[in-house]
């Protein structure tokens, strides 16, 4: 892959300082000396990226090839020579493509003119060249660690006096090759990405951003820390994996959800619907969800921010590294802590003095929620034994009251539920030669839980003891002191061949293998058998081969797999008598899958992809948590034929800003669907026969010339409906999956004004809004119409301010950001009620 950066040279025109858009700001003018004239640069509309010569490839060779390209007053480019000739192919790839660019004409004083641009075109190795896996160099920089050539400040330029006879007028301009998050929206691979760096300013978790991206829904329980729902084109819960810098996250080492990583410390997310690489080494379902931190390995740096928000809520992040570039030998540490009471008001039933029950709206007063984490991280980078040679180390711990039952029908007061985990992880990256590349990680994790009801008093709304109980125990009829301990060995081995011109093959090995052991110690302290105390555990193994191949001067790019999954579970369960029965078995499965992109023009593509795949049941769903979940060792494992279809436009930068679009269709038909479903007091996983699930999705966003303002929107509809006629809900055949909202859209406009105190400085305003059309809470059929449970259709709008200032090398921002600003009423799991309007606010700092 050919990445297209520019340089020019000064020449005897004057450059003036240039703005993004490339026009240039008029210099100040003398007493002494006439006004400079005003150059608009040529914009670059259309690059052609140039094929890799062969030579090249082989040999495992990079080059910067410099080119003095002439462009015509239509925007043309008539001649290209190579200043400075390097061989192997390079010099003859670089002009040949560059011949075929087109540009919006330069003008001079507002009348155009030709122009004399020099360029450095960059040939950089594939991604897929360099060590194969997910975890990427920083986009600043070269596979290798080299630099790539930074683009020139616009402070650095001096003005050149331009002489008016000049037919030809030699500017700077710099035109910024692909990123690593627009290679990967490129590929074939069925990938959505979000950057966020502007997220890390505003007060939204990682939850909160993915929940505006078409396909994508994420429902809280109740406040921050609660459980967290994220669906992928219908399908949710465990059928999603996780993934940071290539692990998941469960082993990553911060926390048991999404909202427990760190915004701050997250670089893009990467949102694979339903057609998943092997290079993940994961059975998924739905899709994957990928985050990639902060991949900068440069030089000395720190980041961190402060949020204060409503309902108690605080929340702090820091990070720090240092780079010895002589030895190679770096240094980084990250650390979270997260604190909230969570005591909104909701609307609740209360007993009134005549023993009948009446609404009133009272704070919630057992729903606090308290959690931290740190790593540190010491090893090599970009020797030539090892692009990477890292160890880093983790704990995190939470805490978190339990405020009420699944429908908040039930009031606690003492309920609490706890967790922590530990461990360690290595990686290694490196390419050999021309041989394969590696990307290899292994580890170990150790988590432990805590569950507690041992509270003696039945409280109210008001959070008045009213009443005494018999035993101990709010959630049943009896003491709960749960302890789950989770001993979990892991590892993931990426290769890649380059098999020479567009051929590529990867194969990957993830081995996980997972032992539970446990004790409710109330149970033993009455003498009775303990469920808990079973030897439990789970060997997986997963195994993937994938062959990728580039054709028609790389518009055409096709990557079939195939995977192989291996469980082993050992498993005992308590009968009733109080013996134990062996519930061990073995399962073996196999999935291959397909993905294409055809780039139509070079602003309009088209993907397909499909997986026949398989997801194996979880530790957790198997096991249940020690918490909230309870015991299914009868579970099997759940298939599906995922199918996706999209086409994307971008439209080439003009006059009228930048336009963009995608329309989608997807499909799953699954069957032995696992859910989790609500008992009274607690949830369970169950099979759901067989399912399918069907959706369209579409975005569409438009951005103004200068970036002032910027329109999104996207919408979403999807249908998952039971349609297996046998088994636990055969009688509900034909209906929707109930607690899953079909109809969902966002939209949001944002209007940035820069230059207001500093020149680098920006205003952003931000107004976001949020549809989720009504949806039932059980089964569409059962009960009357009149008495269904269901949730009302929710309409959410929200605001904010965020101001930032960048002086190099430090950027600083402070955002005011205002949620539900009319105060609505939202819910979420079946019914329960989320905060009503808030304020947050934040601030960042990053050297």
């Amino acid at each position: 892959m050919a990445l297209l950066t520019g340089l020019c040279l000064g020449g005897p025109a004057h450059a003036g300082a240039m703005q993004a858009g490339g026009a240039a700001q008029e210099p100040e003018a003398t007493p002494s000396a006439p006004a400079a004239p005003v150059i608009e640069a040529p914009k670059l509309l259309q690059k052609i990226e140039a094929p890799y010569p062969p030579e090249a490839l082989a040999a495992r060779l990079e080059a910067n090839v410099r080119l003095q390209l002439k462009v015509d007053v239509q925007g043309q480019v008539t001649e290209a020579e190579v200043m400075e000739p390097v061989g192997h192919g390079f010099d003859e790839a670089a002009r040949a493509a560059a011949l075929q660019f087109r540009f919006e004409p330069g003008k001079r004083d507002g009348v155009v003119k030709r122009f004399r641009i020099v360029y450095t075109y960059a040939f950089q190795l594939p991604e897929s060249a360099s060590p194969a896996g997910p975890v990427a160099l920083s986009d600043a920089a070269a596979p290798g660690g080299v630099p790539a050539e930074p683009a020139s400040s616009p402070d650095a330029k001096q003005p050149i006096e331009v002489p008016s006879s000049t037919e030809e007028n030699t500017i700077e301009v710099t035109v910024v090759g692909e990123s690593a998050a627009e290679r990967r929206r490129q590929s074939a691979e069925s990938v959505q990405v979000i950057e966020t760096e502007q997220i890390a300013y505003e007060t939204a978790d990682l939850g909160t951003a993915l929940a505006r991206t078409e396909g994508v829904d994420v429902r809280r329980a109740a406040g921050l820390g609660s459980n967290t729902r994220v669906s992928l084109s219908g399908m949710s819960d465990d059928q999603v994996r996780f993934f940071v810098d290539g692990i998941p996250l469960e082993f990553a080492g911060y926390g048991p959800g999404l909202a427990n990583v760190p915004v701050n410390l997250v670089q893009r997310m990467e949102v694979y619907q339903g057609v998943v690489p092997i290079r993940f080494g994961a059975d998924v379902l739905g899709g994957a969800i990928h985050l990639i931190t902060d991949q900068n390995v440069s030089g000395t740096g720190m980041a961190g921010s402060y949020e204060l928000g409503a309902f108690d809520t605080h929340r702090l992040t820091a990070s720090v590294r240092h780079l010895q570039e002589s030895t190679g030998l770096l240094v980084r540490a990250h650390g979270f802590f997260d604190t909230a009471r969570n005591d909104y008001p909701v609307n609740v039933e209360v007993f009134n003095d005549a023993g009948k029950l009446v609404p009133a709206r009272l704070p919630r007063f057992h729903d606090g929620y308290l959690a931290g984490g740190a790593s540190l991280e010491v090893g090599y980078v970009d020797r030539p034994w090892a692009q990477r040679l890292l160890l880093r180390a983790f704990f995190n711990a939470t805490e978190r009251d339990i405020q009420h039952n699944t429908s908040m029908t039930q009031v606690y007061g003492d309920v609490t539920g706890a967790e922590g985990s530990a461990g360690t992880t290595l990686r290694y990256e490196q390419a050999f030669g021309q041989g394969p590349s590696v990307d290899a990680v292994a580890g170990y994790t150790f988590r432990r839980s805590r569950f507690l009801d041992v509270g003696s008093c039945r409280y109210d709304w008001y959070g008045r003891c009213f009443y005494t109980l018999p035993t101990q125990g709010e959630m049943s009829d009896g003491a709960v002191e749960r302890y789950v301990n989770n001993h979990t060995g892991f590892a993931r081995f990426n290769a890649g061949w380059l098999l020479g011109g567009p051929h590529l093959l990867r194969f990957a090995l993830a081995p996980t293998f997972v032992v539970r052991t446990g004790e409710d110690r109330a149970l033993q302290a009455l003498g009775q058998a303990d469920p808990l105390s079973a030897d439990r555990d789970v060997a997986s193994l997963v195994t993937g081969l994938e062959y990728q191949y580039d054709a028609l001067e790389g518009r055409l790019q096709n990557i079939a797999f195939a995977k192989d999954y291996l469980q082993s579970t050992s498993a005992k369960k308590l009968l009733g008598s109080g013996e134990f029965q062996d519930l061990s078995r073995t399962t073996h499965e196999f999935g291959v899958g397909d993905s294409l992109r055809l780039r139509l023009s070079p602003t309009l593509v088209a993907k397909a992809s499909y997986e026949w795949a398989t997801r194996l049941p979880r530790p957790d769903e198997l096991f249940g948590d020690g918490l909230l979940i309870d015991t299914n060792l009868e579970l099997v494992p759940e298939t599906s034929h995922n199918i996706n279809l999209g086409l994307g436009f971008t439209s080439l930068p003009g006059r009228a800003g930048t336009f963009r679009a995608n329309v989608g269709g997807f499909a799953r038909l699954a069957d032995q669907l696992i859910t989790l479903t609500a008992q009274e007091s607690y949830f369970v996983y169950q099979n759901v026969y067989a399912a399918r699930a069907l959706g369209v999705v579409g975005a569409a966003g438009w951005t103004s010339a200068g970036q002032l303002l910027s329109l999104d929107a996207n919408a979403t509809w999807q249908d998952l409906r039971n349609v297996s006629s046998e088994g636990n809900f055969g009688a509900f055949d034909g209906q929707r999956v109930p607690n899953r909202p079909y109809l969902m859209a966002n939209g949001s406009a944002q209007v940035k004004v820069g230059e207001l105190l500093r020149s680098r400085d920006e205003l952003l305003v931000t107004l976001r809004s949020r549809y989720v059309h009504e949806f039932f809470l059980a089964w569409a059929e059962l009960g009357a119409a009149d008495t269904k449970y269901r949730v009302a259709t929710q309409f959410t709008h929200s605001v904010a301010l965020t101001y930032v200032m960048r002086d190099t090398p430090t950027t600083m921002s402070w955002t005011l950001d205002l949620q539900n600003l009319t105060n609505a009423r939202t819910f979420d799991f079946f019914g329960v009620q989320r905060p009503g309007r808030t304020l947050a606010a934040k601030f960042t700092l990053e050297r």
